[in-house]
């Protein structure tokens, strides 16, 4: 028995945001009935990747039962209100104000059943000038001042991912397992409201109150750490290369010493701590360059090691797919079975077991019988 089997999520939902939140809800044993248009979520075109599937769409969409519905339709709007008397959790990713016209605002449908969850999840949120603008990854990771921080010192860059998206599925995720705890303390639903604005903004924390209390702006490194050194990637003689992280004066003194060969160079005012170090990345990576270019990347990676030195490989994607530590999972798609991604939290009481991505609509006679 997973955590979540008595729990009814209905999600009208599409894109990538909702449907991350929803899928670690199926996960967790949730029966998850997912709202789909006639032509079904957009997102099921995004690419054909996958047996002629889209690739984010059979990652977040495991596990679910597809209904499709026109809300603006009087009879499948009474059916989708017969669902949701019976549902727990209630999700909607819909454009600005499209639940509310139809219905489904959140205020309106907690005041109809009390016990429900129901969680928005929006660009910019439901106040402020911007929210009634459509919100995309790219627009907000731009919007946000995340891709201002990320890329070369030549020029900006986006997280090659839809981090927005995924990390406000993530956070609407947690809040409804949190409104679930609440609601078997007191008996009531709850409101959330998640946007990709908001998600994007608590992950930008450091960099703003650097800005704000020191008048400095992040700038970009590359494949280093703006505010910690040595923390970065450095190329080897065989082309190869090593990124390494120094994380306390301890580990940089035996990096001094076992690495650089000159323990004395921690005493160097221009090295003696993080923030000096800093300022002096030029220096230091002069050091450290002399040395890993004499050094080929497995005997820069034995140095390291021997030192206690944290390291990792710079791998692309195909370093990714033939990884040690890689672990997937089987799911069920229409056009045959496909290997992905695992959940990263693993429970001891549990069991991986494969899943069924859905066809456009293939739950819809099933559940209206049901709910008729």
């Amino acid at each position: 028995m997973l955590s979540l089997d008595d729990i009814v999520v209905v999600s009208l939902e599409q894109a990538v945001a909702a449907p991350f939140c929803s899928n670690r809800l199926a996960n967790a044993g949730a029966r998850v009935i997912k709202i789909e248009r006639e032509e079904g979520d957009f997102a099921r075109g995004y690419d054909s990747a996958v047996h002629g599937e889209s690739a984010y769409f059979i990652w977040l969409n495991q596990g679910k039962e597809s209904l499709v519905m026109d809300i603006k339709n009087a009879a499948d709007a009474e059916l989708l209100h017969r669902i949701l008397g019976r549902a727990d959790v209630f999700i909607q990713n819909l454009a600005p104000g499209a639940a509310a016209r139809a219905g489904f605002g959140s205020e309106a449908l907690r005041q109809r059943y009390p016990r429900l969850i129901c969680c928005d999840i929006s660009g910019y949120g439901d106040s402020g000038e911007y929210s009634e603008m459509k919100a995309y990854d790219l627009l907000v990771q731009c919007e946000s001042g995340m891709a201002s921080i990320t890329g070369t010192p030549e020029a900006p860059g986006r997280i090659g991912v839809s981090a927005c998206d995924i990390n406000c599925g993530q956070q609407a995720y947690a809040a409804i397992l949190e409104a679930l705890i609440a609601r078997e303390r007191s008996g009531d639903g709850a409101i959330i409201k998640v946007s990709l604005f908001d998600a994007m903004a608590e992950w930008l924390a450091v960099p703003l109150l650097h800005y704000d209390y020191t008048g400095k702006i992040q700038p970009r490194v590359g494949i280093n750490h703006a505010t910690i050194s040595p923390y970065g990637a450095y190329r080897c003689r065989d082309g190869l290369d090593i990124v390494i992280a120094s994380q306390n004066e301890r580990e940089w003194r035996r990096f001094c010493a076992q690495l650089l060969g000159d323990e004395s160079l921690s005493d160097d005012e221009r090295l003696e701590s993080n923030q000096a170090r800093v300022e002096n990345r030029d220096y230091v990576d002069m050091l450290i360059k002399a040395v890993f270019s004499e050094l080929d990347q497995a005997q820069a990676v034995e140095r390291l090691r021997q030192a206690g030195i944290a390291y990792g490989r710079l791998n692309d994607i195909a370093g990714l797919s033939t990884h040690p530590q890689l672990r997937r999972v089987t799911i069920d798609t229409p056009g045959g079975e496909a290997k992905v991604v695992a959940v990263a939290a693993m429970r001891s009481d549990t069991d991986e077991t494969v899943r069924k991505v859905p066809l456009t609509g293939e739950h819809s006679k099933k559940i209206r019988e049901e709910f008729s």
